[in-house]
């Protein structure tokens, strides 16, 4: 075992959780009047969990069977979501202008 599997797999929990926080605040904000939003943006919201959760359940149980540790198993649940969470923030942090009415 990687004596650093256990830190990697914090990290990237906590790197995902952050991420998470983030774009919870981005679409608060939003939903509030406060920064544009895509007008799909709560649609997306909801839409984009139970597949994401899926793929980490699957990525998990992959990792079960391939006889991986706890940790390792842990990152590949992790990862799915973390890759959802980090496209989000990408794509709410852009610049964008307000619209005109």
């Amino acid at each position: 075992m990687n004596p650093y599997q256990p830190w990697k797999s914090t990290l990237a929990f906590w790197t995902m959780m952050a991420q998470a926080q983030t774009v919870i605040a981005i679409r608060m904000l939003g939903m509030a009047g406060v920064l544009p939003a895509h007008a799909r943006e709560n649609h997306t919201m909801l839409a984009e969990k139970g597949p994401a959760f899926a793929e980490a359940a699957i990525a998990a149980g992959a990792a079960v069977l391939a006889g991986k540790s706890p940790d390792e198993i842990a990152q590949a649940a992790i990862r799915p979501i973390g890759r959802r969470t980090r496209a989000n923030v990408t794509r709410l942090t852009k610049p964008r202008m307000p619209r005109h009415s």
